[in-house]
């Protein structure tokens, strides 16, 4: 397939494919933010619930550093995976890891637009009344201090008291995008991984 599509259809596909993820991603963010109190969560299965929360961190809820530094952190991480596609498009990269780059792009967009709007547009969420949408910059936080919507509780495993053994982390799509690429690309595509940062290696031991 990708031998038989010119650099700028793979270019056009990859942009779908990103697209793709991140509105589905935003449109089920927003729907759970307007409709939803923090912490109500609603049974699908007894294995999956779509509960509500917030967070200030990275995929899962993690924190490691401030937000600002985090919010950055994921701008420039978008910027380089750009490149990194466009590069890989150059070199005729075959397509399956290439979707796959594309996936962890979409993911990490997808919470950025979180961390930069979010708190601009809607009211706060609390445990009483679900957010509303508000004149632009009289939300809850200044730019890029919003938080990252999390919707998706998966709590597969239960002990006889009903406590959660595992999986206890609540994540959204765009945390799904990029977790669900990663293990994929060290499965299946670990060869185009290395062989792609192998000659980015060389060419800058060639240029100096």
């Amino acid at each position: 397939m990708s031998k038989q599509m010119t650099n700028a259809q793979k270019g056009w596909l990859l942009a779908g494919i990103i697209l793709l993820i991140v509105l589905l991603d935003q449109a089920l963010k927003i729907y759970i933010k307007l409709n939803f109190c923090l912490g109500e969560a609603v049974e699908v299965f007894p294995w999956w619930q779509i509960c509500f929360i917030e967070n200030n961190g990275m995929a899962f809820g993690i924190e490691w550093f401030g937000k600002l530094f985090l919010t950055l952190f994921r701008i420039v991480a978008v910027g380089l995976l750009i490149w990194y596609m466009v590069e890989l498009i150059r070199k005729h990269i075959r397509m399956g890891y290439l979707v796959m780059i594309a996936l962890v792009t979409a993911g990490a967009l997808g919470n950025i637009i979180d961390c930069m709007f979010y708190g601009l547009i809607f009211s706060e969420s609390t445990i009483n009344e679900a957010a509303h949408l508000v004149p632009f910059g009289e939300g809850y936080a200044p730019f890029f201090y919003g938080k990252v919507v999390d919707m998706l509780y998966f709590p597969l495993i239960t002990n006889s008291a009903g406590e959660v053994l595992f999986f206890r982390p609540v994540f959204n799509l765009a945390d799904s995008a990029i977790t669900v690429s990663v293990i994929l690309i060290l499965l299946f595509f670990r060869k185009d991984l290395n062989d792609t940062l192998t000659n980015e290696k060389e060419t800058k031991q060639v240029e100096a």
